[in-house]
């Protein structure tokens, strides 16, 4: 593991996030921040805590692997926000940060006093960010977010799948991540224009909307033509040949994305009398001619094994590459050449290993220099740092309010 970058030299250093989020996409969210150096303090249910607890097996000690896997680098504190004495202490924490991230169902944080609107009152700057299925408004509102129901509702899954299969959800929860990256980016823009206004933000992030801007070529080609567009499987709707194509062992994903690739790729695998074929010559024509012109390549790429075919196409410059399962992707030497897997040391789970953050800096290494947190780790530590005392917070505990 890569050593931790003292507090203050990290970007987002002195910025501090309190969050009241749980599951995939507020989490993912924070920890983005925490992995650029802003304080996270998150904040759980003290009897169940972030339902991903309870999300296993897998478990890795005590702990649930989903939750381990998005919420490094954070301080964890349980707090009862159905109390009275809960609602107080994360209003103090609010009042005293500069970021909120929560995701409830629209509607609930105001009804704890715990809305932009009730906070905002109290510190005119903080960002406060949204998270939900549907959004603050429309007639969805009101509805719970799932990320699968966001991509069916969002056309996903419409073009996800065999082209005569059925449609298929994402191999991940991308609506629930794709949110948290949206809301990460919003977080940032209204942290920018309050260096100048001075003022915060409420920022609304939906899970559905993160979907339908994720169409974008397929939106675009839908508006030009009127064409609804269909699944393809692994191959490109207006890129041919850009697919999983068999082998003589298996199959290899090859991304032919012009013309001058293509001129390369035929002579390589043996089709050299494909180049001048007016029905493959250019891109629009090996497009509409994809039936014809695939099994074609497929027999000719029969004659040898993915990783023959892989060195030789990378050898001439095309893009070419195996298609990994979970385990081959995480050891893959390029991976571990960019630092994507991270260790640390969890008070119960032990030796931690989590995939790394995509954010590469010149100045700030991002690693986990903290452990994700068990239940209630960091309760009394933060709530000292709010002036409670320690026969103030034995108190709160005994009435069930912390944990």
């Amino acid at each position: 593991m890569a050593v931790s970058p003292a507090p203050d030299t990290a970007p987002l250093a002195g910025l501090r996030v309190l969050d009241l989020s749980r599951i995939l996409s507020g989490p993912f969210a924070t920890m983005i921040f925490a992995d650029l150096g802003a304080e996270v303090i998150k904040l759980e249910n003290p009897v169940t805590g972030d339902d991903t607890r309870e999300w296993a097996p897998p478990f890795q000690g005590p702990e649930s692997a989903y939750f381990l896997a998005v919420n490094r680098n954070k301080r964890g504190i349980a707090v009862d926000l159905k109390t009275d004495e809960g609602r107080a202490i994360a209003r103090k924490l609010a009042a005293s940060c500069d970021v909120l991230v929560e995701n409830f169902r629209p509607g609930t944080a105001s009804r704890l006093g715990l809305g932009y609107d009730e906070l905002s009152t109290l510190n005119p700057r903080i960002i406060y960010a949204s998270i939900s299925g549907f959004g603050q408004t429309g007639p969805l509102r009101a509805e719970p977010g799932y990320d699968a129901i966001a991509q069916a509702l969002g056309g996903v899954m419409s073009v996800t799948g065999e082209a005569d299969g059925e449609p298929v959800r994402v191999g991940n929860s991308a609506a629930d991540i794709g949110a948290g990256m949206w809301a990460a980016i919003g977080i940032l823009a209204a942290l920018h224009a309050r260096a100048t206004t001075g003022h915060g933000e409420w920022i609304d992030i939906s899970l559905l909307d993160g979907q339908i801007a994720w169409l974008t070529y397929l939106a675009g080609g839908y508006f030009a033509s009127g064409d609804v567009p269909r699944r393809y499987g692994s191959a490109h709707p207006t890129i041919v040949p850009y697919q999983a194509l068999r082998t003589k062992d298996g199959h290899l994903m090859v991304a032919v994305g012009n013309d001058t690739l293509w001129r390369r790729f035929a002579d390589l695998v043996g089709l050299e009398t494909l180049v001048d074929d007016p029905r493959f010559a250019t891109n629009p024509d090996r497009v509409v001619n994809r039936a014809t012109l695939i099994p074609l390549v497929e027999d000719a790429l029969a004659a040898r094994t993915s990783a023959e075919w892989a060195e030789l196409l990378s050898g001439v410059g095309i893009p070419a590459g195996a298609i990994n399962d979970v385990k081959s992707a995480l050891e893959h030497p390029q991976v571990a050449a960019r630092d994507m897997i991270l260790t640390v040391d969890h008070p119960t789970a032990g030796t931690l290993r989590l995939t790394g953050s995509p954010i590469k800096l010149t100045r700030h290494v991002t690693t986990a220099h903290r452990a994700p947190p068990t239940l209630g780790q960091h309760t009394d530590e933060v709530l000292a740092e709010l002036g409670y005392s320690q026969s103030e917070l034995a108190a709160l505990r005994g009435k069930g309010v912390v944990r």
